[in-house]
């Protein structure tokens, strides 16, 4: 079978890395294509492609369905623009190419709006932080105004946002410059944001959140259209260097089957968790493989092989190895040339 894995995170160089040694019957062609001819990922495929770059989502899309009959797709599993391409699959089945989406488009655009989902999540085991959405410097002062009476210490992040970016906690104390001098990651001074909010006028929703001051935990799954097939809890360390450790925290994984379900959450994807007062409370769902995929199947289940052949076959009879939990883990980088 040829699958097809478009541009895409980083950690697609570890799934197909997995794939293939999983592969042993060598039944998996595995093509990736990327607008970058240097690609690591050039280096595991079993064929690269070059992608086009400056494409409406349209076009895009019209040219992912062209690739598909090009070079005869059997199974796509999307990366960029996968929310639109969750939406059209039709297009691709009528050539004979099956989609493996993470959700519906309507999930997807759900998950992705964290304002919106936070606030349609009813996750009693694992409850969302309090928030408060806000646009302009008066919406943030009311948030401000409700939040900070009712904890000790918030922080700010984009309702649209990947891998952390522009989550910071607010520092009532330090300025900014303190922070900086400090080495202080993640944190911004309450009174240069308050500065900066009124020169910005509107601005792109934000969030105003509770900060949980516990650890953080990273759950890596697959699902079957709403059935959490198998699952792998990273509870990370505070301590740089000192790796995660497997945690099979049977509420967490409760907790992560009942959003499976919820939102109908399909092949590879990941929940992040954090605690707060010894009970887990959902951060976000993140519809793709996470970047720690590679450490999650350490403990045993090869995810991504799992994911595709369950997609391909169906996961009845498939053999998934347990996880062997309380094993800690970590991922050691190691340099390579480039051709």
């Amino acid at each position: 079978m040829r699958v097809w894995f478009n541009r895409s995170f980083s950690s697609v160089h570890t799934a197909i890395d997995l794939i293939r040694q999983a592969d042993s019957d060598q039944r998996f062609t595995i093509l990736h294509s990327n607008p970058n001819p240097s690609s690591p990922v050039a280096r595991i495929a079993h064929e690269f492609h070059l992608e086009p770059t400056g494409l409406t989502t349209a076009d895009y899309i019209g040219w992912c369905v062209e690739f598909c009959r090009k070079h005869r797709v059997d199974i796509f599993i999307p990366g960029r623009e996968a929310t639109a391409i969750a939406g059209a699959h039709a297009h691709f089945e009528a050539i004979g190419t099956r989609v493996q989406s993470a959700a519906s488009e309507a999930a997807l655009q759900l998950i992705h709006d964290k304002a919106r989902f936070y606030a349609e999540t009813a996750l009693p085991l694992a409850p969302v932080a309090e928030f408060r959405p806000f646009e302009d410097a008066a919406a943030f002062e009311a948030a401000y105004d409700h939040l900070r009476r009712r904890h000790a210490k918030l922080c700010v992040k984009p309702t649209h946002s990947i891998y952390g970016l522009g989550f910071a906690v607010l520092d009532e104390e330090r300025s900014s410059a303190e922070l900086l001098m400090a080495g202080a990651e993640y944190h911004v001074s309450l009174a240069d944001f308050r500065t900066g909010l009124a020169k910005l006028g509107n601005f792109r929703s934000m969030l105003l959140m509770e900060f949980l001051e516990g650890r953080e935990y990273s759950v890596d799954c697959v699902g079957d259209n709403g059935h959490l097939v198998t699952a792998v809890v990273r509870r990370k360390s505070t301590q740089a260097g000192a790796g995660q450790r497997i945690d099979q925290r049977a509420d967490i994984l409760e907790a992560t089957a009942q959003l499976c379900h919820a939102h109908g959450l399909n092949g590879i994807f990941n929940v992040q968790f954090r605690e707060a007062g010894g009970k887990p409370r959902l951060l976000e769902i993140n519809p793709r493989m996470s970047g720690g995929i590679g450490m999650a199947c350490v403990a045993g289940p090869n995810l991504p092989y799992i994911s595709l052949r369950g997609f391909a076959d169906g996961y009845e009879g498939l053999e998934i190895a347990a996880v062997r939990d309380r094993i800690r883990v970590a991922e050691l980088a190691r340099a390579v040339e480039l051709a």
